[in-house]
């Protein structure tokens, strides 16, 4: 409104003399500028940020809590005797610093667990060689060693299937075709340059998130009926190649079934394995060669349904006169089989952890107490379907149904101000994604100010997704993700035989912990919560 005024005022100001323009321009200008300041300013407590910083940046301990996250307690997958072990010494650790209600809550029934215990494979004719490959998640034991020729079933139309029906059973599949790969003259890694921030900060506001509802849609595609012909022929293995990652890297997730869920008690699993692109390419042009190719195979693996019950795991540091309030901050704690679960996410983790244990020094030093109760979540199931963040809002915000439909509210979500996630890699952060609440900007502007200086200070409208804080947005909570560099995330690491230690970035983390903690405590200072957008209610489904 300020500045609408101005304008008018300048406008009128054109008509007198140039002098009075030159008064007139001058005084406004001052007014203006000044006005701005008072109302755009968010206040900045300078002793807790210097404090953190202290903590954060000079004295961190976050590579040593990444270290025991993956190298010993790596991988975590959902439902696996790992992440048990790792979920117990999450609590233990977060105990011994002096966080106060720390517990589990439990979710579920997500279903059976599954851990590799051993796996090898070798291509034994034309000619001996060892082959790269990983078994995909929730794939059962072969009977010992089991050997076979390599087949490539190539459907056109679904009268295809017939060609191959009673010929696959004891072969080992090939579904894709060559993927080419060229040669990297690019290094895979790679920070946001100031172009890529500009717009992202010029971007309009995303539209309105569409409504699913439940539909499925009918029928089964040709894809489906050729995984329905291969559970009942029973192959050694389905072998498939990544569309992305080379030089050794194997893109891995989970298996796919015909009916159900692999992690579903009683759903019966094809082997199946992500072969490196290398190693599928080789075979493949020797098949077109008119060369039978032979592969012998020896996986072993176990699955885990004492419990099917998975959990969140939860700590806080108690608020003072609001300390019914909370300000919540996490990640998730599961992961992929195939590396240790580094940057997807130990990364996040890690930095949620350290933010809490920086938090934690930061009040011994200074006194300064938060007024709202600060409270750590490290979630479990994310990869899955951001089970673990879903079934939390779910039991204390909202009643919900099927993956995002919010059909009212609990009278607990009022008590949110905000929630902030970290789940894109190792890379700095650089801003924050402000999830189209237009409301918030000026906040955080003046929050990232500070850490200008560490490269963080963009602020977009833009939604991003795929991480745990759109459990929390869909329910009219503020939920938030940060701005981070992508790093050699998506090309290197994601989902990778590639995501371990060694591709964490440490001066990285120690920033992006000593930001997040910064924001938590300023979210819980504030005299009013963070401001909200509206949120419209889902009907129920007949």
């Amino acid at each position: 409104m300020c500045s609408n005024i101005f304008f008018m005022y300048l406008r009128q100001t054109f008509t007198k003399s140039d002098t009075m323009i030159k008064k007139h321009f001058t005084f406004l200008l001052i007014i203006s500028l000044f006005s701005g300041y008072l109302v755009g300013q968010e206040p900045v407590n300078e002793e807790i940020n210097n404090a953190l910083r202290k903590h954060g940046l000079e004295q961190s301990k976050v590579m040593e809590i990444a270290s025991w996250m993956t190298d010993v307690y790596g991988p975590r997958l959902t439902g696996s005797p790992m992440l048990d072990k790792a979920t117990e010494w999450a609590v233990n650790t977060l105990e011994d610093w002096g966080m106060s209600n720390v517990h589990t809550e439990e979710w579920g029934p997500f279903g059976r667990g599954w851990t590799l215990e051993h796996f090898e494979m070798h291509a034994t004719a034309p000619n001996y060689f060892p082959v790269l490959a990983y078994p995909r998640a929730w794939s059962p034991s072969t009977n010992g060693s089991v050997e076979g020729d390599v087949v490539y079933v190539s459907l056109e139309e679904e009268a295809d299937l017939e060609k191959f029906r009673g010929k696959l059973a004891g072969k080992f599949i090939f579904l894709d075709t060559i993927r080419e790969v060229k040669e990297w003259f690019d290094p895979p890694a790679s920070r946001y340059e100031a172009e890529d921030l500009l717009g992202m900060a010029n971007a309009q506001a995303p539209s309105a998130r569409r409504r699913s509802g439940n539909w499925r849609g009918s029928g089964q595609s040709l894809t489906q009926k050729l995984y329905a012909l291969l559970h009942e022929e029973k192959p050694h293995a389905i072998i498939t190649r990544s569309y992305k990652g080379d030089l050794g890297t194997v893109f891995v997730s989970g298996v796919r079934t015909v009916e159900g869920r692999a992690w579903e008690d009683g759903v019966e699993v094809v082997p199946q394995l992500t072969m490196s692109v290398e190693h599928y390419n080789r075979i493949f042009r020797l098949l077109l060669k008119g060369i039978p190719v032979r592969l012998s195979m020896d996986l072993k693996s176990s699955y885990s349904d004492a419990d099917p019950m998975e959990r969140n795991i939860i700590a806080e540091i108690p608020g003072t006169d609001l300390a019914d309030e909370v300000v919540m901050f996490g990640a998730h704690f599961d992961s992929w089989h195939t590396g240790t679960g580094a940057t997807d996410n130990a990364a996040g983790s890690s930095v949620m952890m350290e933010a809490a244990r920086i938090l934690l020094e930061m009040i011994r030093e200074t006194g300064i107490q938060p007024r709202r109760t600060l409270r750590l979540a490290l979630w479990t199931g994310e990869e899955q379907g951001l089970y673990g963040s879903r079934a939390y809002v779910a039991d204390h915000y909202a009643v919900v149904e099927g993956y995002r439909n919010v059909q009212a509210l609990k009278p607990d979500q009022k008590k949110v101000s905000a929630y902030y996630n970290l789940d894109n890699g190792t890379g700095k952060i650089r801003g924050i994604y402000l999830q189209g609440n237009q409301a918030a900007d000026p906040i955080f502007r003046s929050w990232l100010e500070p850490f200008s200086d560490l490269g963080a200070n963009t602020i977009t409208l833009q939604n991003t997704g795929g991480t745990d804080h759109l459990s929390f947005d869909a329910a009219g909570i503020p939920g938030f993700q940060f701005i981070q560099d992508p790093m050699a995330y998506f090309n290197r690491t994601h989902h990778s035989n590639m995501d371990n230690f060694d591709h964490l970035v440490e001066d990285d983390l120690k920033q992006a912990a000593t930001i997040i903690a910064s924001f938590v405590m300023h979210t819980a200072m504030r005299d009013q919560q963070i401001p909200r957008k509206p949120i419209e209610l889902e009907m129920a489904e007949e």
